[in-house]
């Protein structure tokens, strides 16, 4: 039988990757997990709202103080960890395992597992998917994007808003705006 260089890999570092590649670990299982952005955490890392972790910790936290938390459970566990690494290609082998291809800073690398676990998805539509036309319309964004701009970059791109959609998101940006100077007009469902 073939050798594999690991028993998993997971492709996406959020709180799915997170949970994956330290349930594999404790399984006894040799994992490699890849990550596109420079830090782990996904979507957690721009959630500074707190609520996260109430089920698992007994207690509110922020994105980020949840994501750090899962972080530290895979120190000492041998879950090897790719920064600013993008998956190029992904090949069924005909032994049963994957051929992974990736980028990263030290360049082009293959390594092929027996799994493959893909924790790529909770990223919001993007413009398109929510009829937004055209190619960069001033003025109108997605949360997600309002929301990398004000709680990652430190820039508030607005001064002035409506909000289109009254979930958990928009009310949690209508807050977030107000907090930062902004004045939100209205939200709207």
């Amino acid at each position: 039988s073939k050798m594999f260089d690991y028993d998993i890999v997971i492709i996406g570092g959020g709180p799915a990757g997170l949970a994956a590649a330290k349930a594999g670990s404790d399984k006894g299982a040799k994992v490699l997990l890849i990550e596109r952005e420079a830090k782990l955490g996904g979507i957690l890392k721009q959630c500074i709202h707190d609520g996260f972790g109430v089920t698992r910790y007994g207690e509110k936290l922020s994105g980020p103080e949840y994501a750090y938390r899962e972080e530290k459970k895979l120190e000492g566990t041998g879950v090897k960890v790719s920064l600013l690494t993008f998956v190029t290609r992904l090949e069924k082998q005909k032994d049963g395992g994957f051929a992974v291809t990736f980028v990263k800073p030290e360049g082009l690398f293959t390594v092929t597992t027996k799994k493959l676990i893909l924790a790529t998805g909770c990223r919001e539509r993007t413009s398109k998917q929510v009829a937004i036309h055209g190619t960069n319309p001033s003025g109108v964004m997605t949360a997600g994007q309002a929301q990398y701009y004000i709680n990652i970059m430190g820039l508030m791109p607005i001064k002035e808003c409506v909000i289109l959609g009254s979930g958990d998101i928009g009310l949690i940006m209508a807050r977030r705006i107000s907090l930062e100077g902004g004045h939100v007009e209205g939200v709207y469902e």
